[in-house]
């Protein structure tokens, strides 16, 4: 239920070819700044590149107060908002929000997502249509900064790497002022109540209340 296919309907991200390359979303995130960098230079007319490798689209909103750390894409139509922080690594997809005081930082948005105030989301993933709430962020090291483990039940799925913050399938709503804790994966249309310490595998088509209580949705 962890798989890039279970979580993401590809067709909503030019990252499409790359991430069809691997079966766990997180096995892509530490080669996004190249594929930033490759994919940067296929990028039409539609396209200005606004500083050295950083691509925004001609329909796309960037208040002037916004940093945008290279390299980065901003797709059509998508705002980014006052004081909004992209560290850089970033694949920011159409029609999406970049709020005030968000930090992006390696990371791929898929169209239509939103991370409207004051979120922080590194080393992660965030499907179409997908929204974190006001405050809700990825915690992307462990305390004791190991490896980062995938805890589905008993199961664990090793990821060999040190920085994992999120997969959020698509349609997935994290509410207010959630943590979504190192190596957290929602599955689709699934929900998470506001203030939740998220960790491990959500199932699709879920709501998280607490660590131990997550239901079916109806």
């Amino acid at each position: 239920m962890y798989t890039i296919q279970d979580l993401y309907d590809l067709d909503h991200t030019l990252a499409k070819d790359y991430l069809s390359q691997f079966t766990y979303p997180w096995e892509a995130l530490k080669g996004i700044k190249d594929m930033i960098l490759a994919l940067g230079e296929t990028l039409g007319d539609d396209y200005e590149e606004v500083s050295e490798h950083v691509w925004v689209h001609k329909t796309a909103t960037v208040y002037p107060s916004a940093y945008l750390g290279a390299p980065c894409i901003i797709g059509p139509e998508t705002e980014v908002r006052h004081g909004a922080f992209i560290r850089g690594s970033a694949l920011v997809g159409a029609n999406c929000v970049i709020g005030n005081s968000v930090e992006l930082k390696n990371v791929i948005l898929f169209d239509h997502v939103q991370t409207p105030h004051y979120n922080y989301v590194g080393d992660s993933i965030l499907g179409y249509f997908s929204h974190m709430g006001a405050g809700s962020i990825t915690s992307n090291v462990k305390s004791d900064k190991q490896l980062v483990v995938v805890h589905d039940g008993t199961e664990k799925m090793e990821t060999g790497i040190k920085k994992f913050g999120a997969m959020l399938g698509d349609h997935v709503e994290v509410g207010c002022n959630a943590v979504c804790n190192p190596g957290t994966v929602i599955g689709r249309n699934s929900n998470v109540y506001p203030t939740s310490c998220v960790r491990g595998v959500v199932p699709a088509n879920s709501i998280y209340k607490n660590s131990g209580e997550i239901i079916e949705k109806k």
